[in-house]
């Protein structure tokens, strides 16, 4: 409901009043499940602890709408900056609280409080730039659009959580544990600069989209113009963990999760089709197409979960091509689906990728003649090779972004010279 604040043209302090009302709500019973269920989890476990300490964690359901609504105003306003400097000051209070609350010996205590702690100093941060109060109103059919969206919404994120899942959960049944281990370190390694390229740009992207809902032809500026950057600024990175992925898994985690690099290489090549359908699906929510994008998820866990079980006798590198697979089912239905909501010709993709297709090009064949080239001494350590490979591969990269002509690029080009240009200058002795 809080995206469906934050899609919306026009909201009132009642439209707030609302989504406040009824998330309390949803929290307290939340809260009241987990209370009564506390000390079942602690037979399950045999340990007491747990049930003081999910009663305590569960509070955050409780007051997670005084978050949750003081943040959509801030995203609503285009006021990323400053809630980014609140969510830091909020995680950094939280991570010195459970520190000292760890040093002084309360155990696991410290990072429940600690976490509690953090979340209060966000609320407070919040409330003081927002200036907003909150209030009940119950009523709800004036709040009748927003739950819907926000239903929708929410079985959207849990099928996408399910289907995220799917692999963790037929692996720890079949493969057995340490399967699971290799095939997560590779996952996770995969997954992070796409959490933290699209992690970042998905709240922008997808207030923009709703600003700019009707207007059709700026909506495809804005979604291909989006697609470009990601692909401009990641690729180079994926590029780099497909080459290097042996060598990362042995520095980062020793030589006994090579095998977790069978995963890693696979699944860089699902990044483009990561970025199109988190891309596409800003678009569908913007333009309010939830239902068939709910289709197109609970399509793909079916799909996941089949060619999982399909790949099993095939091991690791067998799940991550199941994954691979069903990500590019997902990328390209939502990528249809997103074009057609908004009356956007389909060879814009091809045309908005070709000068990063070329400079990613131009990337792998330095890479394979620096690879040749380079001494066995500096081969075989691995931190020196990684070091060597990823200064080579960077400096070239950038100077053919800044060079070579490319219309799409020009002003994200002239953006780079410009900055340079003055960097430049000042380096410069009067």
């Amino acid at each position: 409901m809080v995206q469906a604040l934050i899609r919306t043209k026009t909201v009132a302090k009642k439209d707030y009043d609302v989504v406040f009302t009824l998330q309390f709500l949803a929290g307290t019973i939340i809260y009241s499940i987990f209370y009564s269920l506390s000390p079942w989890f602690s037979q399950w476990y045999n340990n007491d602890i747990y049930t003081n300490l999910i009663r305590v964690s569960a509070i955050s359901f409780i007051y997670r709408p005084l978050v949750n609504l003081p943040s959509s105003m801030l995203q609503r306003e285009m006021r990323f900056q400053l809630k980014i400097f609140i969510d830091f000051t909020s995680l950094l209070v939280s991570v010195i609280s459970s520190i000292v609350l760890a040093k002084k010996g309360h155990g696991v205590w410290s990072l429940v409080w600690g976490g509690i702690i953090g979340s209060l100093t966000n609320i407070i941060l919040l409330f003081i730039t927002t200036k907003w109060s909150p209030k009940l109103c119950f009523d709800f059919k004036y709040g009748k659009h927003l739950a819907h969206y926000g239903m929708l919404k929410a079985l959207g994120d849990i099928v996408l959580y399910l289907r995220n899942q799917a692999s963790i959960f037929i692996l720890s049944r079949t493969l057995g544990p340490a399967s699971v281990g290799l095939y997560n370190k590779g996952e996770s390694l995969a997954t992070m600069p796409h959490t933290f390229f699209l992690g970042s740009v998905q709240p922008v992207v997808f207030r923009v989209l709703s600003i700019e809902q009707d207007n059709h032809d700026r909506c495809q500026y804005i979604y291909f113009k989006s697609i470009t950057l990601l692909a401009l600024y990641a690729t180079p990175i994926y590029i780099g963990l497909l080459w290097l992925s042996e060598p990362v898994i042995k520095v980062l985690y020793g030589d006994r999760w090579i095998e977790a690099a069978t995963p890693l290489m696979i699944l860089t090549y699902a990044w483009p089709f990561w970025m199109i359908s988190t891309l596409s699906s800003c678009v569908l929510a913007a333009r309010n197409w939830l239902q068939r994008d709910l289709f197109v998820l609970i399509s793909s866990l079916i799909i996941m979960c089949l060619s999982i079980i399909i790949a099993l006798p095939y091991g690791l590198s067998g799940i991550a091509f199941a994954v691979l697979f069903t990500t590019a089912y997902t990328a390209i239905h939502e990528f249809f689906l997103a074009t057609s909501s908004i009356n956007a010709k389909r060879i814009n993709l091809l045309i908005t990728l070709i000068p990063i297709i070329l400079l990613n090009a131009i990337l792998v064949l330095v890479l394979f003649l620096s690879n040749k080239f380079i001494l066995k001494e500096f081969q075989i350590n691995d931190i020196l090779y990684i070091t060597l490979m990823s200064l080579i591969g960077g400096i070239c990269y950038f100077l053919c972004f800044l060079f070579l002509p490319s219309k799409s690029l020009k002003i994200e080009q002239q953006r780079w010279k410009n900055k340079l240009g003055f960097f430049f200058n000042c380096c410069q002795v009067p």
